[in-house]
């Protein structure tokens, strides 16, 4: 995942709607189904996924949660890498 682009789209989110970007990441999945696609490809698909739904994490932390965008795309970022970690 690539923090300046999850907040690259939370900026989109936060000036249009993210309904936007779950259309999106339904057109992503759709295609990582498509038997032509290489490895490669797919992996670059997943890769733009994870930061889709990263950005939809955010949004709804600081929608619901009332949380800075900051401070949720921190909180974010540390729940990553502490998944990674272990």
């Amino acid at each position: 995942m690539k923090l300046p682009l999850i907040k690259h789209v939370c900026a989109f989110v936060e000036a249009n709607d993210e309904d936007f970007v779950a259309e999106a990441i339904e057109v992503l999945e759709h295609l990582t189904e498509y038997d032509g696609l290489a490895e490669q490809e797919v992996d670059v698909l997943g890769e733009m996924l994870s930061n889709l739904y990263g950005a939809l994490e955010v949004e709804k932390t600081v929608r619901e949660d009332g949380v800075d965008r900051k401070e949720a795309l921190n909180a974010f970022m540390k729940r990553v890498q502490g998944s990674i970690d272990r």
